[in-house]
């Protein structure tokens, strides 16, 4: 059997990694589970907390978006990571000013959110076509505060940060700038201009999540998740897989750049379905939603309220607006959320 490009599905995660793993360790808090972006470690007086993610999708920023993707997992605990380690692997024909290239992005990046690089591991590889860098981060918090998602509740919110897509849209104006300038209209205008193209390069300096995460963390939630592979709806999902919950998002209430709208449809991608570093999915208690909402406000980061947890019984749905849509879902047309599938972005990079 053959496995498409992208993360693999729930089901095959499931029944060909996750139930391999069989040895169970005492001192393991949470474990690995679709939707869990972290594991937790009893370490006494304090929990460890560990994730690790690979960048595989880009090029150009890839040493900048491989210490955000995964302090960004950090920060879904509400905690800041404390060290990351970082593996590169790279093509033949790597130049040395391709390796300091990476390092000086990875380097100042880290500098930025006061994280140290601990260590790692560099090499040049047959075995890649293009870099792919695996980082490690870690964190840790007094024992007992973790917000898993598995406290999810009927009733609470569902709160989004900044915009969806901005790092596939990032990554699309960086790599791909060329098939943009040559998108035209039937009249002949171009689809896409430089300076939409410019703006949306400079989204993927506003992916880190640690802000947004520490903040919330303070106030307390019941789960957060970065938005990565699978986008905003495959999210979701995964959250839901966790708590038992249904959700019902509203369409018309998530936020969306323009740029990210134009490039999706230059590419025909759906953005809710585009990786989406840089935007947090918030899962916030009815009695704190105002003061939530206050956090958010007092970091600096837009926040929008893009809908509310459910009964499992009720479904995991995307409800669009009509003419006679009430308050809250009321009247609108809902569709049902499947599970996370590749990625979009790698309808791009399966023909580059």
């Amino acid at each position: 059997m053959i496995l498409p490009i992208g993360k693999l599905d729930s089901d095959l995660m499931k029944e060909i990694v996750f139930d391999k793993i069989t040895y169970r360790s005492d001192g393991v808090k949470v474990r690995p589970g679709i939707g869990e972006d972290c594991a937790v470690i009893d370490f006494g007086e304090y929990d460890c907390i560990m994730s690790t993610d690979p960048i595989s999708s880009a090029v150009k920023d890839i040493g900048k978006l491989a210490i955000h993707i995964t302090c960004n997992d950090i920060a879904t605990n509400g905690v800041e990571p404390a060290g990351i380690m970082i593996a590169c692997m790279l093509p033949e024909g790597t130049t040395r000013e391709d390796v300091e290239h990476i390092m000086s992005q990875a380097g100042s990046t880290a500098a930025e959110l006061k994280v140290e690089i601990i260590g790692g591991h560099t090499e040049i590889t047959p075995s890649v076509k293009q870099p792919v860098i695996v980082s490690t981060a870690i964190g840790k918090y007094p024992a007992g505060r973790c917000q898993t998602c598995g406290n999810m509740e009927p009733g609470d919110y569902i709160l989004m940060t900044k915009s969806v897509g901005l790092e596939g849209t990032g990554i699309i104006a960086m790599d791909f700038e060329e098939k943009l300038k040559a998108a035209f209209a039937e009249d002949g205008e171009r689809l896409v201009s430089d300076e939409e193209i410019e703006r949306a390069k400079g989204f993927l300096k506003h992916i880190s999540v640690v802000p947004e995460g520490v903040a919330a963390g303070k106030v307390g939630t019941h789960g957060m998740h970065d938005i990565t592979e699978g986008g905003l709806l495959g999210a979701v999902w995964e959250m839901c897989q966790i708590s038992h919950t249904g959700a019902e998002i509203w369409e018309e209430k998530i936020p969306i750049e323009p740029e990210t709208a134009k490039i999706c449809r230059v590419f025909d991608l759906n953005p809710l379905r585009l990786i989406s570093s840089g935007s947090m999915v918030i899962i916030t208690p009815e009695d704190r939603k105002d003061e939530m909402l206050k956090a958010m406000s007092d970091t600096g980061v837009s926040t929008s309220i893009i809908g509310r947890i459910r009964t499992e019984q009720k479904g995991i749905f995307l409800a669009s607006h009509t003419k006679t849509c009430g308050a809250e879902g009321q009247g609108r047309i809902k569709v049902k959320i499947d599970p996370p599938y590749a990625d979009e972005i790698y309808k791009i990079i399966r023909e580059k």
